[in-house]
């Protein structure tokens, strides 16, 4: 990786130092709504951006680093700046000075319960009812926008760079990525309303029992639309009809237990050497029959009159009588996971034992708790992990199952997340997924929107953004699937995971380093700053910390390894970035240009630090 960058020294030095390409942003071109392009209004970063790219193609390729961090002994007592700004990899959307501090004062324990105290709060769903599209002017509930997404992202990426509540965001995040909803799936009225109000349920049980969410989940209309399971009618011989058992299965499958049985460590569980189903087909037929009859809550009063404002997008579905007062519920028996949901109960008892039947299978605590671990910590947990994370999952201490404040405290705060003799351990570790590679700079630097409009653009597109956003998963397999192996890989080798690189691929590599290298010059404070009345790019990002430092080249690339990567850069990858960084120099050629080096020097950190892999792989 080194060799990499010392090759590239050569095309920096002579192109990214000279005055001839100082960087001058056209505010009406850069705020038009109009694709950015690489070789306009990126002037000199453009060099910068593609060494930058061929640090990131190494290490989504799985080769990493040859050198490693050198593990220090576990700190007793209070965190150091190191080892505080690595928690918060873990635990938030990003880091910053501030946090850093804040966990060094407070320490974990204390810092994850001011953070569990946290409320829910400054809903996405009331955002959006409260808010005008930039573009035009006109509210988010106008009618002009009831078939389409405004303002969907904005929300999303909003709270996940500037909410207080950083963890509940982060878990929240979590959650997103193993209960998928994604808007690109909600056809039909009001899809960004839905979207709103799914995440802001996922919001509020984050830190809650995960059993209230799946009950929540069950009766929320983005999920029935999503899933298939609104308007969902018991069978009826008749019309040769039985129930959608898509929900059914993806609750199963998913959500809960998976496919096959599992020890409370995540380990399969083997007869005869061979692993066992968790359930079968006729476990998701029965399944299937409990949610029949649900409906949206029409706010007329029948539900057969589709919706024509957003407003009752985020309560939850009701039962339906239909207006023959058949019930469209099964009211029959439903036997399932070797349980029975008796005959007779209404469609809301039935439901609330379901969930009752599903959640006390053994296998919900190791299968939830195993990726909620990938999702923070490491993509290859070891058994022992699991198992401890999973024994709190069953039992927080006071005999109740599913406390995620307990399930997140066990995860976070486990040895083999703290220790840091696990940065030597190739085995350790896992993959930043591009939002949060883009967010951990957002929160390092303090991104916020003049305008209130948070429309960071393009950004789920492959080609020119990050290829991932909130809620836009291609399906409800996620972006990527748990056990992903990338093939003919040294992970495949060495019988590893690697979920997040399926979004690996060199489109989307090169993708994320342009949209990377766009914003971080387009939102600095040194280019146009967006006025109160831009209509598109309104987000502005503070280096005003990183400009004493440029001047030494060192000290600049020490402060971003602490902030973008926890200390994790190898010194020779660190050295390197140095000198590299070192030949960006003022020619004296215009004196307009005074100062304009050490700018594009920060710029440039900025994108090789963000595209080295002790960057992209977060340990």
């Amino acid at each position: 990786m080194a060799s990499q960058i010392i090759k590239n020294q050569a095309i920096i030095s002579e192109k990214i130092n000279s005055t001839e390409n100082v960087v001058e942003i056209n505010n009406n071109e850069t705020n038009s709504g109009l694709k950015p392009k690489a070789e306009e209004g990126i002037g000199n970063l453009g060099l910068a951006s593609a060494a930058a790219a061929a640090l990131l193609l190494e290490a989504c390729g799985g080769g990493g680093s040859s050198a490693t961090s050198t593990p220090t002994t576990p700190q007793v007592g209070a965190p150091t700046a190191t080892e505080a700004a690595r928690f918060l990899t873990q635990a938030t959307t990003g880091a910053n000075r501030t946090l850093i501090a804040e966990v060094q004062n407070m320490g974990y324990t204390a810092w994850l319960d001011k953070q569990f105290a946290m409320p829910a709060q400054d809903k996405h769903w009331d955002w959006m009812a409260t808010h005008n599209d930039p573009s035009t002017g006109k509210p988010f509930t106008h009618i002009d926008f009831r078939f389409n997404q405004n303002g969907f992202d904005a929300t999303a990426w909003r709270k996940l760079f500037s909410a207080p509540d950083t963890l509940r965001q982060r878990v929240a995040l979590a959650l997103s990525e193993i209960i998928v909803v994604s808007i690109d799936g909600l056809d039909g009225d009001w899809p960004q309303f839905r979207a709103a109000g799914y995440l802001d349920l996922l919001e509020k049980h984050a830190l809650g029992n995960y059993k209230d969410l799946l009950l929540a989940v069950s009766k929320d209309p983005a999920m029935g639309q999503y899933l298939t399971f609104a308007y969902n009618e018991k069978a009826n011989v008749a019309k040769g009809s039985k129930p959608d058992e898509n929900y059914a299965r993806e609750l199963m499958q998913l959500f809960t237990i998976g496919l096959v049985q599992l020890n409370v460590d995540g380990t399969p569980k083997l007869v005869n050497g061979a692993q066992v189903e968790s359930y079968v087909q006729d476990d998701i037929s029965q399944l299937a029959r409990i949610f029949t009859g649900w409906v949206w809550d029409s706010p007329v009063g029948n539900p057969y009159i589709q919706r024509l404002t957003p407003t009752t997008l985020k309560t939850p579905m009701v039962q339906l009588i239909d207006i023959s007062n058949n019930n469209s519920h099964e009211t029959g028996s439903s036997t399932f996971l070797g349980s029975t949901v008796p005959a007779g109960l209404n469609g809301a008892a039935s439901l609330a034992m379901a969930i009752d039947i599903i959640f006390a299978h053994p296998n919900v605590a190791p299968f939830v708790s195993r990726q909620l671990i990938q999702r923070l910590v490491t993509s290859n947990p070891i058994p022992a992990y699991v198992g401890r994370v999973a024994a709190v999952f069953n039992d927080n201490g006071k005999g109740i199952k599913g406390d995620l404040k307990a399930v997140i405290r066990a995860i976070l705060l486990d040895d083999e997340a703290r220790n840091q003799a696990n940065l030597s351990n190739i085995q350790f570790g896992k993959v930043r997924e591009p939002i949060l590679r883009f967010t951990a700079w957002a929160r390092a630097f303090n991104v916020t929107s003049p305008n209130g409009a948070w429309d960071p653009e393009y950004i789920a597109a492959s080609d020119w953004g990050i290829g991932q956003g909130p809620l836009r998963a291609p399906s409800v397999f996620n972006f990527f699937r748990p056990g992903y192996v990338p093939p003919n890989s040294s992970i495949a080798s060495a019988g590893l995971v690697a979920p997040e690189l399926q979004l690996a691929n060199e489109t989307s590599v090169v993708g994320y380093l342009n949209y990377m290298t766009n914003k971080v010059f387009s939102y600095s404070a040194y280019s146009a700053v967006p006025k109160a009345t831009d209509k598109f790019t309104n987000l502005t990002v503070d280096y005003s910390s990183l400009l004493p430092l440029a001047a030494d080249t060192t000290a600049l690339v020490k402060e971003l390894n602490l902030l973008l990567t926890a200390n994790q850069l190898s010194a020779t990858t660190a050295s390197s970035i140095s000198t590299a960084l070192s030949t960006i120099t003022d020619d004296g050629k215009a004196a307009s240009h005074s100062g304009h080096y050490l700018k594009n020097r920060i710029y440039a950190a900025i994108l090789l630090v963000l595209a080295a892999p002790e960057c992209i792989v977060s340990k």
